[in-house]
């Protein structure tokens, strides 16, 4: 989305039209809370005695953003895998963790995942609760879209579970037979239950999945995350404005509910770091 006054340059944040915006599909791990980090550690105990077990190359971080971040869980174990040219039986969703199937290797990720969130807990950015006030305090609906069945516990962690009327996650997913990202179907099935058209919703993802998810379907606008994937990357995916953090996109939405009229009250513009 390139700036009006120079066609050559993105939009600014603060500059961007959101007048037509009247839902936000929210991704959660690395969009709302840091859960991003959590689930890179879990993976990496997950892989890394496994890959030098099977004398794979080593697991990396890169690894993490290029295969699994933003997927369904089996999906990112399948990814990884398929990377390494390693196959193993796909198993069943009951699978012990101990068991060397899909399944069973991602329900040992999911145990490490859990016991982290219970010692450590999650705080949601900053930046990005602020945002979230500014968004309903205009008057816009909201949702989280997420890929994890742990999206409800994550929420519930970190003091959100009451800000979302419509949360679509890996459970749901499942239940309605809906392929995750990189497709577009979960984030079309928030708008839905939104009772928004998807053309009146913004994308909010920091995954290349997610990012591309948004790209494919015919959403108002995709606003990338930059958590690692990098600015050129989250581009070329499909994002149509990126931003360190989501108060920069304060202003806009501001404007745009004055332009609609809806009193709200102005939260701080402040930038601070995550806890």
């Amino acid at each position: 989305m390139n700036s009006p006054d120079d066609p050559t340059q993105p939009t600014a944040p603060a500059d961007l039209d959101l007048s037509g915006i009247r839902g936000y599909l929210f991704d959660l791990d690395g969009v709302l809370t840091p859960t991003a980090v959590v689930h890179m550690h879990a993976w990496s105990r997950l892989f890394t005695p496994y890959l030098e077990q099977h004398g794979a190359p080593p697991y990396t971080d890169a690894d993490y953003f290029a295969y699994i971040d933003g997927k369904p869980r089996y999906d990112g174990v399948r990814s990884l895998l398929a990377s390494r040219g390693i196959v193993v039986p796909e198993g069943e969703v009951t699978d012990a963790p101990s068991e060397d199937t899909v399944h069973g290797l991602g329900n040992r990720k999911n145990d490490a995942f859990n016991a982290t969130l219970a010692e450590e807990g999650v705080a949601a950015y900053p930046a990005s609760v602020a945002f979230l006030d500014a968004v309903q305090a205009s008057g816009c609906h909201v949702a989280v879209v997420s890929s994890s069945k742990n999206a409800p516990a994550v929420l519930e962690a970190a003091g959100l579970a009451d800000r979302f009327e419509v949360v679509v996650d890996g459970a749901v997913a499942a239940r309605d037979g809906l392929p995750g990202k990189p497709e577009p179907d979960t984030f079309e099935r928030a708008a839905e239950l939104l009772g928004l058209p998807t053309t009146a919703c913004a994308v909010v993802e920091d995954a290349e999945s997610g990012v591309k998810a948004g790209a494919a379907g015919e959403f108002g606008i995709v606003i990338g995350v930059d958590r690692g994937v990098g600015r050129e990357a989250l581009e070329k995916l499909g994002a149509d404005v990126i931003v360190d953090e989501l108060d920069e996109l304060i202003p806009a939405v501001e404007r745009a509910a004055a332009a609609s009229g809806t009193p709200h009250p102005s939260p701080s513009n402040t930038r601070e770091e995550p806890a």
